[in-house]
């Protein structure tokens, strides 16, 4: 199954928004400031915002400001661009990066820089950062880079660094592999993901993405739906969830849940009842907050019985491990259920 991420994209981003909520979900939030300042493309700029505050305005807390959350768009060849956010002001602003790189732990560490930015009102280093950023070559996997400033805001390797003199450092970071697998804790997702839900709900949920069922993910904590919803979805790999993939639903989306097609979306709890209200069938719905898991099937039981115990027992092994063993347990799955699938092909004559 083809993979959903955007090959060789032309810059590591392509907008930053300041994104300022209205008091009535049935106001667009208002875009208090961009970059680029001449970034043209009329639908995202009218998309982006609303998908910055995704829950019930009024039942927000304070607890949710400085999350860190990732929404999705899919584009018009089914790849998906990231919506990287940050919530700031009493979850009544947000900043936003949209890339179609899934460097999740990179450009929430960019997200606080900005925030930190604007709050003690240095617009010109942060335009100069976002300028040297936008402009840069797109690193390979695995690099190191450095944002300083010394005279002159420059991008440069570790081993550049080394011959300047004392650069003022601004931001760090080594650019992510994404063709590897997930490690904890290195991948946010999947750490968060791993924490958050036991073994058996982990193991129900992924026999009913083999069986491409309607699933919602709900959660009070942004951070941890879209980690929730990104680290499930992460462990199909080598396959890729190819149907409706909404990280997190935005309220005026709502009536997607209706979809009589499969998919993977993550609900705020503030918005679950409103779901709910709707004419849902054949939902299966895990609540991360209680742990709890409600299906209508029996997905997990339809598969083999030696591959979910060597998995559910790989799991618990590794508890309290760091490194890949978690996404390798399902990949040794994979492997096991799907790696002689050739063997049930039939050809007719001169097929190959």
């Amino acid at each position: 199954m083809d993979c959903r991420l955007k090959e060789n994209p032309e810059r590591t981003f392509d907008l930053v928004l300041k994104v300022e909520c209205s008091d009535s979900e049935n106001e667009d939030p208002v875009v208090l400031w961009k970059f680029p300042e001449d970034f043209g493309d009329q639908e995202v700029l009218q998309s982006v915002p609303r998908f910055c505050f995704p829950f019930a305005l009024e039942r927000i807390s304070q607890k949710q400001v400085g999350q860190h959350f990732t929404f999705v768009l899919t584009d018009i060849e089914s790849k998906q661009r990231f919506g990287f956010c940050r919530l700031a002001s009493g979850g009544k602003v947000c900043l936003c990066i949209l890339s179609y790189l899934p460097w999740f732990e990179v450009y929430y560490k960019l997200l606080n820089t900005l925030a930190d930015y604007l709050v003690k009102e240095q617009e010109n280093d942060l335009n100069d950062m976002l300028k040297s950023l936008y402009s840069h070559p797109l690193p390979k996997a695995n690099t190191p880079v450095n944002i300083s400033v010394n005279k002159q805001l420059f991008i440069s390797s570790e081993q550049v660094l080394k011959n300047q003199r004392s650069p003022v450092l601004h931001s760090y970071f080594i650019t992510p592999d994404v063709t590897g697998l997930p490690t904890i804790p290195e991948s946010r997702n999947l750490t968060e993901y791993f924490v958050a839900v036991d073994v058996n709900n982990m193991l129900q949920l992924y026999a009913s993405m083999l069986h491409e069922r309607r699933i919602i993910i709900t959660a009070s904590k942004l951070s941890t739906l879209t980690a929730c919803v990104h680290g499930s979805a992460a462990l199909l790999y080598p396959m890729y969830w190819q149907h409706i993939y909404i990280p997190v639903l935005p309220p005026h989306l709502l009536d997607y849940c209706c979809a009589p097609m499969p998919y993977l979306i993550g609900v705020h709890l503030s918005l679950i009842e409103r779901v709910k209200s709707r004419s849902l069938e054949d939902v299966i719905l895990l609540n991360v907050d209680t742990n709890t898991l409600e299906t209508p099937f029996s997905d997990l039981s339809n598969l083999p019985s030696e591959v979910v115990s060597a998995l559910k027992s790989k799991l618990k092994k590794q508890s309290t491990a760091t490194g890949d063993g978690v996404a390798r347990a399902f990949l040794r799955a994979q492997a096991t259920l799907f790696g002689s699938y050739r063997d049930a092909l039939r050809y007719k004559p001169g097929e190959h």
